[in-house]
């Protein structure tokens, strides 16, 4: 467990180095040059449902050789501390709980500035959604819900299978959900390409999704905020979310703070609908964000030291 809360430490104290060498930009590298080389769009249905899974097997196959490979070459290290670091080390590339943090920030202070255009240009870094005509309540809205979301995704599942298959399958994971986050659009291009990979990341993150969930019903009664609501928000709608693992960070958020999300979206200009998320007892504003990332912080404190009971039981 030292790993684990040594690689924690590492992200809160220094966060992800932001450069080209970072391992999840090499991996998305990786994953665009195998889509340059299999997908082609004339090919049929079936034949890019092949390549898809060709392509999420061949990226899979890999991270799981390097991981191994990262392990194989901590053991040829003599001192164990040093060893300790480079596993450690690595797995806070696997974690982005400070970078959610850092951009959840920068928006709230964007909007108690009244800084309109600007969050509306970051807040597009960190969405798919078109964000050029967004208001206030649709910007706090957008960070809330990846923040929540993400929980799952940057936090709560890498560490999940670091504990239980060690650091090859937390790179793994992290793997497949870079290769969900690039190929698993439903449109004309990847609806078949890349069914496998986003197929795979909603199987790896069915546990992690639910004891996220389970992570913020504690944290909501920790902060005193509505955790009776948590709970009846999560068994309602957290099946509403178009994933099958995404609602259940959403829908237990929106419930501990007394907010609904969800609602109108645009991509690429064409307006869609998400079923709403919870109730708007209140009006989305800027301390939400603040109050989410709390949650987030909480809830991933909270799984680490249940971890840590368990290893010392």
């Amino acid at each position: 467990m030292t790993v684990l809360i040594v690689a924690f430490l590492i992200d809160t104290l220094i966060g992800d180095p932001k450069t080209k060498f970072h391992p999840v930009v090499l991996i998305g590298n990786f994953i665009s040059l195998l889509e340059k080389i299999l997908y082609c769009a004339v090919d049929g249905n079936k034949k890019k449902l092949l390549k898809g899974a060709l392509l999420t097997t061949i990226v899979i196959c890999s991270a799981f050789t390097v991981g191994v490979g990262i392990i194989k070459l901590i053991e040829l290290i003599d001192l164990s501390e040093i060893g300790i670091f480079i596993e450690a080390l690595t797995l806070s590339f696997m974690i982005c709980p400070k970078s959610l943090a850092e951009a959840g920030r920068e928006i709230y202070n964007l909007l108690i500035n009244k800084d309109i255009l600007e969050a509306r240009r970051k807040v597009g870094w960190i969405v798919g959604r078109d964000t050029d005509k967004l208001e206030e309540s649709e910007i706090v809205r957008a960070t809330v819900e990846t923040i929540s979301e993400n929980t799952v995704d940057g936090v709560i599942s890498p560490l999940f299978f670091f504990v239980i298959g060690g650091l090859p399958l937390a790179i793994v994971y992290r793997a497949a959900n870079t290769m969900d986050s690039m190929l698993g659009y439903k449109n004309e291009k990847y609806l078949y390409f890349g069914r496998a990979s986003a197929r795979l990341d909603d199987v790896l993150n069915y546990i992690p999704a639910r004891l996220t969930a389970l992570f913020f019903i504690i944290t909501a009664v920790i902060l005193r905020l509505n955790y009776r609501n948590s709970i009846t928000m999560m068994r309602r709608d957290a099946d509403k979310h178009p994933s099958p693992n995404g609602g259940y960070a959403e829908a237990t958020v929106a419930g501990a703070l007394n907010i609904r999300l969800g609602g109108f979206n645009s991509y690429f200009g064409k307006m869609s609908f998400r079923e709403y998320m919870g109730e708007p007892l209140e009006v989305l504003s800027p301390r939400h964000i603040l109050l989410t990332i709390r949650m987030m912080y909480t809830a991933t404190i909270l799984f680490l030291l249940t971890l840590c009971a368990f290893s010392f039981d």
